[in-house]
């Protein structure tokens, strides 16, 4: 669309930045915005497969994503082209900002991934998080960080992520 035009109210310009720096931005299908919570739906938005070792995004992948205001992380049904649930990837970032067309996320380095089963439960990062310097430059995000990490690893294990998404 042109810079003159809004960007129609169905549709979000995803924009995650790490480090001061925007690592990537997709559209995305606006499904809900209760002034809280951000709902999304997008397509894997990454160039080819990304597999790491546990799961695989795919072209076809697609992403609900969950996004928080008020809270340190956001939330991403991951489902293969057939419509099969992959799982869950968890980023643990600074509250989402929605300006206009565009809503930001601040990567923070920690990420949790859930199986579709409940069955592998793993944190991702964590050596990218401490060598980020965050708890040096920035200690009280660091906490609210480790604190969000901690709150979803403790949904994954137990109840899983649908009563934190419905």
């Amino acid at each position: 669309m042109s810079a003159n035009w809004p960007e129609p109210a169905d549709r979000l310009e995803v924009v995650l930045v790490k480090a001061g720096r925007t690592k990537i931005r997709y559209p995305a299908e606006l499904l809900q915005d209760d002034g809280t919570r951000i709902a999304v739906r997008a397509p894997w938005a990454g160039s080819g497969v990304r597999d790491f070792g546990f799961v695989r995004f795919e072209p076809g992948d697609l992403f609900t994503e969950y996004y928080w205001r008020n809270r340190w992380y956001s939330v991403k049904e991951v489902r293969a082209v057939d419509g099969t649930v992959k799982g869950w990837y968890c980023d643990i970032t600074r509250p989402a900002v929605r300006t206009g067309g565009e809503l930001v996320v601040e990567d923070l380095d920690l990420d949790l991934w859930r199986s579709a089963d409940g069955t592998d439960v793993r944190r991702l990062d964590e050596d990218e998080f401490a060598e980020s310097g965050l708890a040096r430059t920035d200690p009280e995000a660091a906490s609210a960080a480790v604190a969000a990490l901690e709150e979803l690893e403790g949904l994954a294990r137990t109840a899983g992520f649908d009563g934190l998404l419905a």
